[in-house]
């Protein structure tokens, strides 16, 4: 299994990014997914994700910015993020669990990563 991230960069506060995630391997259609971003000095922490029958989860500080989709079809995951702020910063990954449930599993499968830099 292996998931690729794309879409991170540079934007400036207010400013929206699209981050996908295409995941290579069988079963994605039925496996949760998550959406985690690590900051300098900071913990990893969960941003969203989106069971495998479609139950969303969003950490409070994203609620109503932050949207999390998928493509069973094309085995991507999409993380839409809007009105960004340089809080936000971190380096953003993907990851894939073996169970369809992702609230209280670890994860199985992550991707390297792709930098989202907000600036102020």
């Amino acid at each position: 299994v292996q998931l690729l991230e794309s879409g991170g960069g540079l934007v400036q506060a207010g400013g929206s990014v699209r981050l996908s995630c295409a995941v290579s391997g069988r079963h994605f259609g039925l496996s949760a997914m998550g959406g985690y971003r690590q900051a300098p000095g900071k913990e990893r922490e969960l941003v969203a994700a989106l069971s495998g029958k479609g139950i969303a989860y969003y950490v409070d500080s994203v609620k109503g910015r932050f949207t999390i989709s998928r493509d069973n079809a094309k085995n991507t995951l999409y993380l839409q993020m809007n009105s960004l702020k340089p809080e936000d910063t971190a380096v953003y990954y993907c990851a894939k669990y073996s169970s369809s449930w992702f609230y209280g599993y670890e994860y199985d499968y992550r991707g390297q990563g792709t930098q989202v830099t907000v600036s102020s």
